[in-house]
């Protein structure tokens, strides 16, 4: 029994040696961030800001491009910086779809849903999800981001408020009740106390999930959940958890109320071709995502705690993204008076073309619109980071990384590539025309991420960008009181500034204020 306990401790010190001793000296090819020994730069990430942070990592993707390494603790990320290698990693179907390391600090909140999940259940949920923002869906969608735009228009006028001292904060308040009312069925006009705990909740998590992963010794739940941190991200935890079971549940109650039809008419292939507010009649109800997890959930498919899990991702991701999108968007026009009244005109012509209201049809005609927020998404992008554990060797422009790196995507500096983008801090919604788009490489541009690990979103956070800054500009001459160039910018899951942006809304006299669905 001893010899062969020893035989397989022998075994697995010959693996380890033979593994890491090749992944090591792979590693050290590749040009690397000077740090100390065993701890590589653990010191520096836990000394400075989220600013400083984010400064370090803007100065190390200029002197070393296209690639550089570091070390975190035992850990190594290989940051890759050039389009053909990273196509080389995102395109993949089979390979490297696990998102790494960093991901796992996000499993509390998140567990394992569409953002953390990998293999078999990614697909899955994947698959039940898809159907979600089919464009019959996504057609229905559109009146509730008209209808919130409109809410923000009233909010504005009735309150005689010109100046919005943060802009973040006031477009969270209406992307969560957009994402509430679209892919949950709920709305949060009644709840705002509990919404504002929700998001601030949100906040906070960002700050507490980025001071950990850049502390080693944090990584053990067991040492965080005793400190002072650890305790704070318990408490936010609660709270994130007890506002989207909160949703689940009112959602539960509308079918047990309504005694089951509306989730058998998901059965139906032909559901995506039905006005499901005209079947119900009890009570206007629109197709949601949530309404999807719980037929599965009855099916079998999945259970309460995934389906939690999936709302807990969509609920983050689909209203804390977009409200840095718009808020980026807003500040961008509102410096760019002539681009802001070019876009106004489209908004009149294509109203005036549709008798007076917007739909999905009108929206997708919003050409120039659609540039100047890819432009925007272009130079500020609302997800600066992804990762990618490497699940085979791949061999880039000049160096072989190994099999179990961490890949860090730096979409903020891909995206002002000057090889790909010429004069790349310059605002140019001409860049996206499509003379100009069929010529670049399609792996420098990924605000939504690339291939099959994109945004399953991507097409519902389009819709809600132009709609809430069609209503917005329609109604409103965006005056800036912050400036681009004084943004400072801190390390999170999102992209924030460390202070809060301002933003003037000078009230445009119309007759009719409110857009039409």
């Amino acid at each position: 029994m001893i010899i062969i306990l020893l035989l397989c401790a022998s075994l697995i010190l010959l693996y380890c040696y033979f593994y890491y001793g090749r992944f090591r000296r792979l590693i050290a090819k590749i040009p690397c961030k000077s740090g100390l020994p065993f701890i590589g730069n653990a010191l520096e990430f836990c000394v400075y800001s989220q600013e400083k942070l984010w400064e370090i990592q803007r100065e190390a993707c200029k002197n070393h491009y296209p690639i550089y390494s570091f070390w975190c603790g035992p850990i190594a990320f290989i940051s890759i910086h050039h389009p053909d290698d990273i196509e080389k990693i995102l395109s993949s179907t089979t390979e490297n779809l696990g998102k790494g390391y960093i991901y796992t600090f996000l499993k509390p909140w998140l567990g394992t849903g569409l953002l953390t999940s990998e293999g078999l259940k990614w697909r899955k949920r994947r698959k039940i999800l898809t159907p979600t923002f089919h464009f019959t869906i996504l057609k229905q969608f559109v009146n509730i981001f008209i209808e919130e735009g409109n809410r923000m228009t009233k909010f504005l006028k009735d309150g005689n408020i010109s100046n919005i001292d943060d802009l973040a904060n006031f477009m969270s308040q209406h992307t969560l009740n957009a994402i509430c009312e679209t892919a949950m069925g709920t709305s949060l006009q009644n709840i705002n106390e509990f919404q504002q705990r929700y998001r601030q909740a949100i906040y906070e998590m960002g700050n507490i999930i980025t001071y950990r992963v850049m502390r080693p010794w944090f990584h053990p739940d067991v040492i965080f959940s005793l400190m002072p941190m650890g305790k704070k991200h318990a408490k936010n935890l609660k709270i994130l958890h007890t506002f989207t079971e909160k949703i689940i549940a009112e959602r539960r109650e509308y079918h047990k109320n309504t005694g089951g039809r509306y989730l058998k008419l998901l059965q139906d292939t032909n559901m995506m071709e039905t006005d499901d507010e005209k079947i119900i009649g009890i009570k206007k109800k629109r197709l949601a995502m949530l309404d999807l997890l719980i037929a599965a959930a009855g099916n079998n498919e999945i259970n309460d705690s995934d389906i939690r899990e999936e709302v807990d991702t969509f609920m983050f991701e689909g209203h804390d993204t977009v409200a840095m999108g718009l808020t980026y968007a807003i500040l961008v026009l509102a410096e760019h008076k002539d681009v802001q009244e070019r876009i106004r005109n489209e908004i009149k012509t294509v109203m005036h073309e549709n008798e007076g209201r917007l739909d999905i049809t009108a929206l997708n005609n919003l050409q120039y619109l659609e540039r100047c927020l890819k432009e925007s998404l272009r130079l500020y992008p609302s997800v600066s980071l992804i990762a990618r554990v490497l699940s085979e060797d791949i061999k880039m422009q000049s160096y072989l990384v190994p099999s179990g790196a961490v890949v860090q995507i730096h979409i903020y500096d891909i995206h002002r590539n000057p090889e790909f983008w010429p004069n790349p801090d310059i605002f140019d919604p001409d860049r996206f025309l499509p003379e100009r788009i069929k010529n670049r490489h399609p792996y420098s541009y990924l605000p939504f991420s690339a291939g099959p690990r994109n945004c399953i979103g991507q097409r519902f956070a389009m819709l809600e960008l132009k709609a809430i800054i069609a209503s917005l500009i329609y109604n409103f001459y965006l005056e800036p009181i912050d400036y681009l160039k004084d943004l400072r910018f801190m390390l999170d899951i999102v992209t924030r500034t460390t202070h809060p942006i301002r933003v003037r809304f000078v009230p445009i006299e119309r007759l009719q204020p409110e857009i039409n669905t």
